[in-house]
């Protein structure tokens, strides 16, 4: 609470004390007057200013305890209102009973309904984006999710057939030549190290387009098991430490592919831009909420400058708004990157917190 809210309660509170004051002492009359109550006094000290000191700290001590429940509720309000703007419509700040009180009850209470309504009408529009996330789109006679996919395998099959067949056998002719590299000049096997470096790069980029080129579906398996494989695999394939922990998430099948596809396109900036060489996954499932986390310690990037080539972050925020959720990315030049992604939990029947 404002300093000034606190002063006008003091006040009014005052004001009140001393109407109560002035009205006993006008009911006295008959039995003590204003020049009686005057002569009046305790150790050379006139009764009135007894009377006005008792007033001032039973006010204080009244506006310290109102000041204080109404600060109490003021942050619990603060807190519901945080955790709805953040999605996580079943915290237990929404089911925490509140402390009855005389002061101010009932307009609290008002307040506190109202939130739960809003709670409510946006657990509601929560569960009605996510289930239009999930179905697919019609364009024509297929869904946008089929064309994409076939394109997606047009594209993956002819960079395996043509662009990483020839990396390959670059990469092979180049070792060949390699083993007469001692009877060339220092500044040639300098060069062709320089070219064995590009070479390099050019495959981790190739295993990296390949990646972000797969199947966007689960095609049958768990969300769990579809996560681990591709960690698996990407982890015999690339230098990288990576760490994960996945739990077994029980969603809207959709839903699991758009993580699924989150999770292929986070990897996919990983290998082509973070040059990290530690990987950290977790996916968690609770009452609340759905939370995929994502950490690697590469180069960072400055998050306040956009660039151009950022399309597949922006494609991310894209499919985390389409679920009602939130994504949070904190990263620095130089000191590695962390995604969050929190959607609400829609898909478990839990009891709505009732009315405070």
């Amino acid at each position: 609470m404002r300093r000034s809210t606190v002063m006008i309660l003091f006040g009014t509170i005052l004001g009140v004390f001393a109407f109560i004051a002035a009205g006993v002492l006008f009911a006295l009359r008959p039995y003590l007057s204003y020049q009686e109550l005057l002569e009046v006094d305790r150790f050379y000290v006139p009764a009135f200013l007894y009377i006005i000191v008792l007033l001032l700290f039973a006010a204080i001590v009244v506006t310290w305890i109102a000041h204080f429940y109404l600060k109490n509720q003021e942050n619990r309000i603060k807190d519901k209102l945080h955790w709805l703007y953040l999605g996580n419509y079943e915290h237990a700040a929404f089911t925490k009973k509140r402390d009855k009180s005389l002061f101010m009850d009932q307009y609290c209470n008002a307040i506190h309904l109202e939130i739960e309504m809003l709670r409510k009408k946006m657990l509601s529009l929560s569960r009605e984006v996510q289930h239009l996330s999930a179905h697919p789109q019609q364009v024509g006679n297929e869904t946008k999710e089929e064309i994409l996919e076939q394109e997606r395998h047009r594209i993956a099959r002819e960079l395996h057939d043509s662009v990483s067949q020839q990396l390959f056998a670059a990469m092979m002719m180049l070792s060949a030549v390699n083993e007469r590299a001692d009877d060339f000049p220092e500044k040639i096997q300098k060069q062709m190290r320089l070219i064995e470096g590009i070479i390099n790069e050019s495959q981790s980029e190739m295993r990296a387009l390949l990646l972000h080129l797969r199947p966007t579906k689960l095609e049958g398996k768990s969300l769990k098991k579809g996560i681990e494989q591709l960690l698996v695999e990407l982890k015999s394939k690339v230098q990288i430490a990576i760490k994960w922990e996945i739990d077994d998430v029980h969603t809207m099948s959709g839903i699991e592919d758009h993580f699924f596809r989150i999770v292929q396109e986070l990897l996919s900036n990983t290998l082509r831009h973070a040059k990290a060489s530690h990987l950290e996954v977790y996916l968690k499932q609770t009452l609340q909420e759905i939370s995929l986390r994502v950490y690697d310690d590469g180069v960072g990037f400055d998050t306040s400058i956009e660039k151009s080539g950022s399309y597949g972050l922006m494609n991310i925020k894209e499919r985390v708004q389409g679920m009602g959720g939130s994504c949070k990315i904190i990263s620095f030049p130089k000191k590695g990157t962390v995604i969050e992604i929190r959607i609400p939990n829609t898909n478990v029947n839990t009891n709505d917190a009732s009315a405070e």
